[in-house]
């Protein structure tokens, strides 16, 4: 595993990126739509977290701020409600910088990652405990860390895995931040939509 030497992106090159990226949407099918936070903190990296082990669904696993929208709700209304409820932060309309593909999951939702530039320390998080074990920071350096694709029996897909965080974030988490990393630090469109989860993660 290699990491690849890159510049991090300034917000407005990011920015530039996410406005100009051509994104693929999904249609739900009768699943439930549901949006995640990419949220640049400090310009340092991203925020993710580990999910309470109380939670009824995928406990216990690595996240980005997220769940499904209300009724009436948009993607990015929804990303900005979720990382505020999980981890008390308050990021304005003008921090959003756009959605990027929307990722269908096994476990029947389709989700839309919205990324977001916050002018914000992470000591400013303060994480909730009925939805968030812990929060982590995803540095640059660490999404620029190759990924590793297995290959299982029970899919023809490629399933991703991200070694960071001292473990390996497999998809849907990794799927997203691995299109976030190819378009923040290489500018390039990679989709990820046809990238597998592990099956524990199918249910």
């Amino acid at each position: 595993m290699t990491t690849a030497l890159t510049t991090p992106p300034t917000r407005e090159a990011l920015a530039d990126r996410v406005s100009s990226f051509v994104r693929e949407t999904h249609p739900l099918d009768e699943r439930k739509h549901a949006a995640v936070a990419l949220v640049v903190i400090e310009a340092a990296g991203v925020v993710l977290t580990k999910r309470a082990p109380r939670l009824r669904a995928h406990s216990g696993q690595w996240a980005l701020p997220g769940g499904r929208l209300d009724d009436g709700e948009t993607a990015v209304d929804a990303a900005r409600r979720e990382l505020h409820e999980e981890l008390g932060l308050d990021v304005g309309e003008d921090c959003v910088l756009g959605p990027l593909d929307d990722y269908p999951t096994r476990s029947g939702y389709v989700i839309t990652p919205v990324v977001m530039w916050a002018p914000h320390r992470f000591a400013d998080l303060t994480p909730s405990p009925h939805e968030v074990a812990s929060a982590h920071l995803a540095t640059w350096q660490m999404l620029g860390v190759e990924p590793i694709f297995l290959r299982i029996p029970e899919s023809e897909a490629p399933v991703i895995q991200l070694p960071m965080l001292g473990t390996k974030i497999h998809a849907p988490t990794a799927a997203v931040l691995y299109q976030f990393r190819e378009l923040a630090l290489h500018a390039r469109t990679t989709r990820v939509a046809g990238l597998e989860q592990p099956v524990w993660a199918w249910q």
